[in-house]
């Protein structure tokens, strides 16, 4: 709690925050048959996960849109899965200060803060904690196997998938668990224990609902991120980018678990990987994957961690492209599990073979956790705001664009549209057919009145993303177009505005202005009688004063 928490002083971040939370007319309905059902059946934000959605909504319900109170939500989800992860191994192993040595890292690690901070984020917490649930229902059925008990692991699961598909590799570490620490293989021969032992096809076969539930999930993401144009194509990213990626990160998510420095909320994908960083990311990762399996009779927890650090992080490492992210911290809230329960059971096996007393591992232990709980507490001080945390990833990272860009938006809303503008600008030079670059500098070139560079970025907008012809692009650019007297082009952008939403009122008026300008009042006076019966108070009084009715 006090690592982090600063989290609950947070504001909302201009970075989805908007579109799960405080501009999501569905969850500012709270819980109501409407929004739930809109939850279940929306792949809004390229995402189906109606469980998050129905707990954003009753964060509304309870708090309004006050950020903090989501903020500790998310906090108490994320304390409660340390717990649950202390009780899982412990009941599991019997060995307390190991399991809670594996607890403290995932509780206090600074690679977890962005899943704990960001208010968009509450699926990687609420999820885990259905993973857990999973866990412990699987322990139970293992020990007394009943109809009852493997219903609750379903159930679990489901819920789980339903608040973040990324629990699809669960079923590949139950059976990790299988063996190890449970050692349910028939080929485990152990003295003195009664547990039954199974053949591996038996505890494949048991688990069958468990992958049919994954396989479904993973049908379903790929179809709603699909359509919401999330998911890359080979022709945009090759695979043999892809590959090179995948391994680089699974190497630099170990480093960074090791030394957790320049973290950032945004990783950008790299336009080119030095031949030399993949080699060696591919030969690290061969060789560690090798000596876990040869040294797999004698030291199973480690290719128990090593095996649940890669599994959980293949929905995630770029296989399957979604977003324009390298790698993110939030992807390792459940694989840095793996290399926790590495380090909990590795370095007292080696400090005894090293003949060093176990007490001794206390103080670096102690020290370790301290050292993580300083760098959480300043890595969750970045997400006070946009300008933080924005500020802090143009400096942690290089040509990251998407920060430039948010931290423009943030400059945008404090009314420094110049610096915003500044931003923008290197955003643009660092990547060039970003849309949303050109989009938002178009508005902050609006808000300084310099309609003529606007006009030229509304156009590059859509010249670069035709789908972002909407209601409000439209009404702004024909705004710009009015501004600088190109009256023919408002009134052709007004009416696209009208087709679209036939009620926004102001739509209306606007066109009314721009066909006064043209010659046409007939047509101004018909706009402003429609605006008028649609409640505009301008528009009534413009036309009261002329002794029009309408």
């Amino acid at each position: 709690m006090a690592a982090f928490w600063n989290v609950t002083r947070a504001d909302y971040i201009n970075y989805d925050d908007s579109a799960y939370i405080t501009g999501n007319i569905n969850i500012q309905k709270g819980i109501t048959p409407t929004s739930i059902k809109w939850a279940f059946t929306t792949g809004y934000q390229s995402n189906w996960h109606p469980l998050t959605w129905i707990s954003h909504m009753l964060d509304f319900q309870l708090f309004g849109l006050n950020p903090h109170g989501t903020h500790i939500v998310n906090l108490l989800f994320h304390i409660t899965n340390a717990l649950l992860l202390l009780f899982i191994f412990y009941r599991l192993t019997g060995a307390v200060w190991r399991s809670a040595f594996v607890a403290a890292l995932f509780a206090l690690h600074p690679l977890h803060v962005q899943s704990v901070a960001w208010a968009s984020e509450r699926k990687d917490v609420l999820s885990t904690f259905f993973f857990m649930l999973t866990v412990i229902a699987y322990c139970r059925h293992t020990e007394r196997p009943t109809l009852k008990r493997y219903i609750m692991i379903i159930l679990f699961f489901t819920l789980g998938l339903m608040a973040k598909p990324m629990l699809v590799s669960l079923p590949f570490v139950l059976l990790l668990l299988d063996y190890w620490p449970l050692q349910r293989f028939a080929f485990e021969a152990i003295p003195g224990r009664n547990q039954k032992r199974f053949p591996v096809f038996f505890l494949i076969l048991e688990k069958i609902p468990l992958f049919l539930l994954a396989a479904l999930s993973s049908a379903v993401t790929y179809m709603v991120q699909k359509k919401g144009g999330s998911v890359y194509t080979l022709t945009s990213l090759p695979l043999t980018s892809r590959l090179s990626n995948a391994f680089v990160s699974y190497m630099i998510y170990i480093q960074k678990t090791i030394w957790p420095n320049g973290l950032a909320v945004f990783y950008p994908f790299p336009k080119f990987l030095p031949k030399w960083e993949i080699a060696g990311a591919v030969v690290v990762f061969s060789l560690t994957t090798l000596a876990t399996l040869l040294l797999s009779k004698r030291f199973k927890y480690l290719t128990v961690g090593w095996f649940w650090y890669l599994i959980t992080l293949v929905p995630v490492i770029g296989l399957v492209q979604a977003g324009a992210q390298a790698r993110a911290d939030r992807y390792t809230y459940v694989p840095l599990i793996g290399l926790f329960i590495m380090a909990a059971w590795g370095i007292p096996e080696l400090t005894n073979k090293l003949h060093i007393p176990p007490k001794a591992l206390a103080a670096p232990a102690v020290l370790a956790l301290a050292c993580l709980s300083v760098a959480t507490w300043d890595q969750a001080a970045y997400w006070q705001n946009s300008m933080s945390l924005f500020g802090h990833a143009v400096k942690v990272t290089n040509n990251n664009y998407l920060a430039y860009t948010l931290r423009g938006n943030a400059y945008k809303t404090m009314g420094d549209n110049r610096r915003a503008i500044q931003d923008y600008n290197t955003a643009i030079k660092i990547k060039n057919d970003y849309y949303l670059s050109y989009y938002n500098r178009a508005f902050a070139y609006s808000n300084i009145g310099d309609y003529a560079h606007a006009v030229q970025d509304y156009k590059k907008t859509l010249k670069i993303n035709p789908k972002i012809g909407s209601i409000f692009y439209f009404y702004s650019r024909g705004y710009a177009y009015e501004a600088i007297g190109n009256y023919v082009q408002a009134s052709s952008d007004f009416s696209r505005v009208a087709e679209i939403a036939p009620r926004f009122a102001q739509a209306y008026v606007q066109r009314a202005i721009a066909y006064s300008k043209l010659g046409y009042p007939q047509k101004a006076y018909a706009d402003m009688r429609t605006a008028a019966a649609l409640g505009n108070k301008a528009a009534q009084v413009f036309l009261i004063k002329r002794g029009v009715r309408w």
